[in-house]
């Protein structure tokens, strides 16, 4: 449904991506995730044909995706970060002009104001001015703004910023309908739990190239670690003498720490809990508690992103 081919796009001297390739299938969710500069916003204008690329193409359903103007954009919605709404108008109101713009009218948009409104569970509201709503109804009312012309593919940019768990799981829960009925969402989020939950498929860009594009599971194959051991220590050891014995352990490959502890990642859950434990009572350090866990995506992408702090 969605074949992104060679994209790239520079901004005087900077390179904002340069060859980026990826896929998704109708029904399948795929997530767009990396820092903050990385390119992402950049490869959603394009597809969303707002941007030109210097160089590749947009393919949805089989068509490119030649200009602003082009006709196979009207298969494509597109769920802003920044709202796009006027909060002096009806929910419906929004609606009606935004279904104007596609070209909607009379009985038609009608139907579709009453579908997007249902499917974003704000039919009870639908006369109540935007001004009214919580953030997450606002955010709900964006993506509805974004089906009315029923497209096939739907670029949602950051929808969940800023809002309560209670809207969070409603929007996810109208993303799994949608997919549901075989639309093809690209979901980009700062929240890797949101990826995990929510994306079939993953592709992690950095500095306007494609990191990794794999399925959770593959993800996880890439990480030198098969679980992580959060310890609670109940005394604080002298972490300059200990640090350097516990990296040095076989089934040890790192040691972040943090306040009351470390976590550290394990190539062997069993060997590597046993060494820590022998090597943390030899130095007389009190272990309060234990947890294991497998590496998060967020473990994924930082290892492929980096840790250090950047500014857009």
């Amino acid at each position: 449904m969605l074949e992104v081919r060679g994209l790239a796009k520079s901004f005087g001297e900077r390179v904002a991506v340069l060859d980026v390739n990826f896929t998704a299938e109708s029904g399948q969710t795929l997530g767009l995730l990396g820092p903050n500069g990385a390119g992402k916003s950049t490869v959603v204008n394009i597809m969303a044909g707002l941007l030109r690329p210097d160089r590749g193409e947009v393919h949805v359903h089989g068509q490119v995706i030649k200009s602003d103007t082009s006709a196979v954009k009207l298969l494509v919605g597109l769920v802003p970060q920044d709202l796009a709404l006027y909060e002096e108008l009806s929910a419906l109101d929004n609606l009606r002009l935004f279904g104007a713009l596609y070209g909607l009218q009379g009985p038609e948009l009608a139907v579709r104001a009453d579908s997007a409104l249902a499917v974003a569970r704000l039919a009870d509201r639908a006369q109540d001015r935007v001004e009214s709503f919580s953030g997450g109804m606002k955010r709900r009312l964006n993506i509805a703004a974004a089906l009315l012309h029923e497209p096939r593919v739907l670029l949602l940019d950051e929808p969940t910023v800023g809002v309560d768990p209670q809207s969070r799981n409603a929007i996810f829960d109208t993303l799994g309908e949608l997919k549901a009925k075989g639309l093809t969402l690209v979901y980009t989020t700062h929240y890797m739990e949101e990826a995990e939950r929510l994306c079939d498929r993953i592709v992690i860009i950095d500095q306007g190239r494609v990191l990794a594009d794999d399925t959770l599971a593959g993800l996880h194959a890439r990480l030198p670690v098969s679980c992580v051991l959060q310890v609670d220590l109940a005394t604080g050891p002298d972490r300059a003498r200990l640090e350097p014995l516990l990296r040095a352990l076989p089934a040890v490959t790192r040691v972040d720490w943090r306040d009351g502890g470390f976590t550290a990642g394990l190539t062997d859950l069993a060997a590597g809990t046993a060494q820590l434990l022998a090597c943390l009572q030899q130095f007389g350090a009190i272990v309060r508690h234990l947890k294991a866990d497998r590496p998060t995506l967020e473990s994924v992408f930082l290892e492929l992103t980096g840790r250090s702090l950047r500014d857009a």
